[in-house]
């Protein structure tokens, strides 16, 4: 199994050596069409379209859903089927990305003329100085010379992986340029565990609370906490501010003569609380930290609703 080995960690580095050489040209002579490429982007009305074949093409297609996720609209369109019809999704306002490591390959043709003849702007990738695609681009991207990790020079490799990396980059500048948030990204990505992680405690508290007032005799509060079924039940003044909790522990504690007091007696003041508006998570990390397993969310003092840590777990969260 050694030779496996060997061969794994020598790809592994080729492909990193690869990458260094990128990351040194954005220093340097790719410095300058980076930042403009950005611009075109920036000062896009339309969509990003993002081509490439084969290959080119897969990684494209990754391209374009980072870009998408992150706040820069954005499609891939085949360049086979562009020359089939699909042309009509390129139009007046958009940025095409193009992606093609030898920068002549033939299927790409008609989306480039396409870009030239409506005047729309061309973003070339390519590792070959003086290609076709990098002539006619407004603005070239030139990867830097890299070997393959294959060995022979004929499997993308290494120059996939500058290239997938070199649309993270502009993804990332993009994402940050344009100030986007975790909430902005939340919107992008409603299902999944991503999503539960980013969901906010609003989207899954209960608006149902178990509420007593201070004076409410602990009778009273014991109905509550049985009826509502989360274990506890918040404790309200006379503005309607959340004030307490009553616990199990609080029960316990207060087992002898329990039923001849109130509330506000047995409660437990200034409880642990979060606001409605705050990640999910950051509200199962507060529980999972005070070994707690309810919250309410307060606003303004006021009780919003109650979010049990059962919530966080049926969402996905953990």
């Amino acid at each position: 199994m050694r030779p496996y080995l060997e061969t794994a960690r020598r790809v592994i580095r080729t492909e990193a050596n690869g990458l260094a050489a990128l990351e040194a040209a954005l220093a340097d002579g790719l410095a300058d069409p980076f930042v403009a490429a950005m611009r075109l982007i920036l000062d896009a009305t339309g969509r990003v379209v993002v081509s490439g074949m084969g290959k080119s093409g897969h990684v494209g297609r990754k391209i374009a859903a980072t870009f998408a996720s992150t706040g820069t609209p954005a499609q891939f369109v085949h360049p086979a089927e562009a020359s089939h019809g699909d042309l009509g999704m390129v139009t007046r306002g958009d940025v095409v990305l193009v992606l093609s490591n030898s920068g002549e390959t033939p299927e790409i043709a008609d989306i480039v003329a396409h870009t030239r003849r409506f005047e729309i702007p061309l973003i070339g990738v390519a590792g070959r100085e003086g290609s076709t695609l990098l002539r006619q681009a407004d603005v070239a991207l030139l990867l830097p010379q890299a070997a393959e990790a294959c060995g022979t020079g004929i499997v993308p490799t290494t120059s996939t992986t500058m290239t997938l990396a070199l649309g993270d980059a502009l993804a990332v500048a993009l994402m940050e340029h344009r100030r986007f948030t975790p909430e902005h990204f939340r919107n992008f990505h409603p299902g999944g565990k991503l999503g539960a992680r980013l969901a906010r405690v609003a989207d899954l508290m209960h608006a149902d609370m178990p509420l007593v007032a201070e004076d409410a005799p602990m009778a009273e509060a014991l109905l509550t906490i049985s009826a509502k079924g989360f274990g506890v039940t918040g404790v309200v003044d006379s503005d309607g501010a959340l004030v307490g909790i009553i616990t199990d522990g609080d029960l316990r504690r207060h087992m002898d003569g329990l039923l001849t007091h109130n509330a506000a007696e047995v409660m437990t003041r200034a409880p642990r609380t979060i606001a409605s508006a705050a990640l999910a998570e950051a509200a199962l990390a507060q529980m999972q930290d005070r070994k707690i397993t309810c919250l309410f969310a307060v606003d303004d003092g006021r009780p919003q609703g109650i979010l049990h840590i059962h919530d966080c777990l049926r969402a996905g969260m953990v």
